[in-house]
């Protein structure tokens, strides 16, 4: 992460530039973000954001890498209720399609095979020896704990941003999003109990 200015006001346009990017870049990806819609928006130059960041490519990282907290820990894990954990995880989709978007894009443009980030373990870590105590006091099926992990977000995104199928919105009827909230809890549930 580049250095933040020490200054309130470049404190601010750094921010400001932070925002903006985020949005287009959750919404064009690297390829098709534009670096003058960015400034922009953040009501400043394409010099002070390259001072800032360097290029384009070093700011989406920038943005990835402040994200990455957000996007991985958007919902704490309950191994020992991991049905809730992906309708939590559902939820958060609602509210924050935008790291969604910003994480698809980073498999797309930039990791297309293997985990999302090179510092997965310090996000993954936590949550794989939840899942492995949880299969050890019998609450959780067998398998490896990653694995299962996968499953179970794989299953909260079914109606995400992404979804190939049907992408949900937080402005459709409440009823919508408590029929997908009763069919996700019963599958993660079947799906991960133990044989």
């Amino acid at each position: 992460m580049p250095e933040q200015p020490q200054t309130p006001r470049g404190a601010a346009t750094y921010q400001r530039i932070l925002d903006a990017a985020t949005k287009e870049f959750a919404q064009h990806g690297i390829a098709g973000a534009r670096v003058d819609r960015i400034v922009s928006a953040a009501r400043t130059n394409k010099a002070q954001l390259y001072s800032y960041f360097g290029d384009k490519g070093q700011l989406f990282d920038a943005i990835f890498l402040d994200s990455l907290d957000s996007i991985t820990n958007t919902a704490p894990i309950d191994a020992e209720d991991l049905a809730d954990w992906a309708v939590r995880l559902y939820d958060e989709y609602l509210r924050r399609p935008d790291l969604i978007r910003l994480a698809t894009w980073t498999r797309l443009e930039r990791r297309p095979t293997g985990h999302l980030s090179e510092a997965h373990d310090d996000y993954d870590d936590h949550k794989l020896s939840a899942i492995a105590a949880a299969q050890k006091s019998g609450q959780v099926r067998d398998g490896d704990p990653f694995d299962i992990m996968a499953m179970v977000i794989a299953m909260s995104m079914a109606w995400s941003p992404v979804s190939n199928v049907y992408a949900a919105d937080s402005s459709e009827p409440a009823e919508a999003h408590s029929s997908r909230r009763r069919l996700l809890r019963e599958c993660v549930s079947q799906a991960m109990r133990p044989h």
